[in-house]
C-alpha cells in the first residue's frame, strides 16, 4: 500500500495572489472598510475572519463579510489562478506510488474543489476550512504520513498529526523559517518533490 500525502492549496499547489488581490479590494469597496488586497494576497495562510480582524473590521461584521467574500471569490479568484510549477508532478507521483492524495486547505472547501476542478488535480479527499494545529484532525482521519505546504501553520499541522513536515518556499516563509519551525525538508518548488518522494517507503 502507499503512502498517503496531505498538501495544502494555496501556495503549495496553486497561485491565486491576483484573484485574491482583486476580491479583497472589491470587497473594500463594497464594505467601506479599509482592506488592502495586496497586503492580503502576499500574506496568505490564515482564516479570512482573521484576515479581517487585522485589518480592523468591526467583529459584527465579520460574518457577513465572510459570506460576501465567498460569493464573489468563484467569478474573481479561480479565472485568476494558475497550477504552481510542479503541483500536478506532485499529485501523481503520489498516485504512482499507489498512494493517495488529500488536500487540507483553509479555505473555504466549496471554492477549493472549484480550483481542483479548473486546474485538473487528481484529488482523493478535499477538506476545508482548517488551519494550523487544526488540520491535525483531517491529516489524523486520513492516514496522512506527510503534510506538505507552505506556512509555519502547515509545519505545526504536520507535527501535531504525526506526519512528515515538508515545506515548500512558493508561499510567505523562508526556508530558514520553515526548517526552524520543523520542516523535516524544504524545495523551493513543487517540482523537487517527486524525486524526494521516490525515495520514500511506505511504513508496514
Amino acid at each position: 500500500m502507499g503512502i498517503t500525502v496531505g498538501f495544502d492549496l494555496d501556495m503549495t499547489l496553486i497561485d491565486p495572489r491576483p484573484g485574491m488581490v482583486a476580491a479583497l479590494d472589491a470587497l473594500a469597496e463594497e464594505s467601506g472598510l479599509p482592506l488592502d488586497g495586496e497586503h492580503f494576497a502576499a500574506n496568505l495562510g490564515p482564516p479570512l475572519d482573521a484576515v479581517l480582524r487585522g485589518f480592523e473590521a468591526p467583529e459584527e461584521r465579520i460574518p457577513a463579510l465572510v459570506d460576501r467574500f465567498r460569493e464573489i471569490y468563484p467569478e474573481i479568484v479561480v479565472p485568476r489562478t494558475v497550477a504552481l510549477p510542479g503541483a500536478h508532478a506532485a499529485l501523481d507521483a503520489v498516485h504512482r506510488g499507489g498512494g493517495r492524495t488529500v488536500v487540507v486547505t483553509g479555505k473555504y472547501a466549496p471554492n477549493a474543489a472549484l480550483h481542483i476542478k479548473a486546474l485538473g488535480f487528481e484529488v482523493d479527499v478535499l477538506v476545508g476550512e482548517l488551519w494550523s494545529t487544526g488540520k491535525a484532525a483531517a491529516l489524523t482521519e486520513h492516514g496522512a504520513e506527510v503534510y506538505v505546504g507552505d506556512h509555519l501553520g502547515d509545519i505545526n499541522g504536520a507535527l501535531a498529526a504525526g506526519a512528515v513536515p515538508v515545506g515548500v518556499t512558493t508561499g510567505p516563509c523562508g526556508r530558514d523559517e520553515l526548517v526552524e519551525a520543523g520542516a523535516r525538508v524544504v524545495f523551493d518548488s513543487l517540482s523537487e518533490f517527486p524525486g524526494w518522494f521516490e525515495g520514500l517507503s511506505p511504513r508496514g
